[in-house]
C-alpha cells in the first residue's frame, strides 16, 4: 500500500487493544504546521469541535515530506469505518498527486475523510461520490505516469541511450580483464581487482558483441 509501518504505533488518548463496550466508528484527527513557530491551536480546536476522539500532530514538518510520524500514526490508528479528519485538505500535503494517492488509500481501506473548512465529508452521499471520483482520478494519474515513463524509455532507446544504472565495468576495464586472463591470471583474482564478483565478470566476458552485459 501507499503507507507502511515497521512497528505498531501508540495513539494519543486511544487504546484499541482494550475491549470496547461497542464497536462504534471513530473520528481520528490530524493537524500539521510547517514551522515550530506556527500555532496548532486553531486546528486542534476545530478537530475537537468536530468530535475527534484522538488527534495526531506534526510540528515543523513540510506537507511535501513523506516522513511525517503524526500522519503515519493517524493512518495506523484509523480502522475500517473510521473517519480521518483535518482542518483543511492542504494539511495532508501540498502535492495534488500525493493527496489523490492518500485519499485513494483511505478509500481502499474503508476509512472515511472529512475536511472541515473545505466541506468534504465522505459520510454523506455527495462526499462518497467525490471519493469515488478521487479514486478514478488517482488511477488515471498512475496510468499516465506509467505511460509517460514507458514512452520516455522507448524514446531514449531509439536515440541509442543506455537505460538503467551505469555499468560497474567500463569497456577499457573489460579489455584489461581479458588481457590478464589470457596472460594466465585467474578470473577470480581479476574480478577482485575490478571490484566485482567472478560470476559477473564471466557474464560480461561471455556477453555477445554489441550486448550490454550490464551488471
Amino acid at each position: 500500500m501507499f503507507f507502511t509501518l515497521a512497528n505498531p504505533l501508540k495513539t494519543k488518548g486511544l487504546d484499541r487493544s482494550k475491549p470496547c463496550a461497542y464497536n462504534a466508528a471513530m473520528k481520528i484527527g490530524y493537524a500539521r504546521v510547517s514551522t515550530d513557530e506556527q500555532n496548532l491551536d486553531p486546528q486542534l480546536h476545530a478537530l475537537a469541535q468536530a468530535g475527534c476522539e484522538s488527534v495526531f500532530e506534526d510540528r515543523g514538518v513540510s506537507g511535501a515530506s513523506s516522513q511525517r510520524p503524526g500522519l503515519l500514526a493517524a493512518l495506523a490508528a484509523a480502522k475500517e469505518g473510521d473517519t480521518l479528519v483535518v482542518w483543511r485538505i492542504d494539511r495532508l500535503g501540498r502535492s495534488t498527486l500525493h493527496l489523490l494517492q492518500l485519499l485513494d488509500h483511505l478509500r481502499g481501506r474503508g476509512v472515511g475523510f472529512l475536511s472541515i473548512m473545505d466541506g468534504i465529508d465522505t459520510t454523506t452521499a455527495a462526499g462518497r461520490m467525490a471519493f469515488t471520483m478521487i479514486g478514478t482520478i488517482a488511477e488515471f494519474e498512475r496510468s499516465m505516469i506509467s505511460e509517460r515513463t514507458r514512452a520516455g524509455i522507448a524514446t531514449a532507446r531509439r536515440r541509442g541511450k543506455r537505460i538503467g544504472r551505469p555499468p560497474k565495468v567500463t569497456p577499457d576495464q573489460l579489455d584489461y580483464a581479458r588481457e590478464r586472463i589470457e596472460a594466465g591470471e585467474g578470473r577470480a583474482a581479476v574480478a577482485r581487482k575490478l571490484g566485482i564478483d567472478p560470476s559477473s565478470l564471466r557474464r560480461l566476458l561471455n556477453a555477445p558483441p554489441g550486448g550490454t552485459g550490464a551488471i
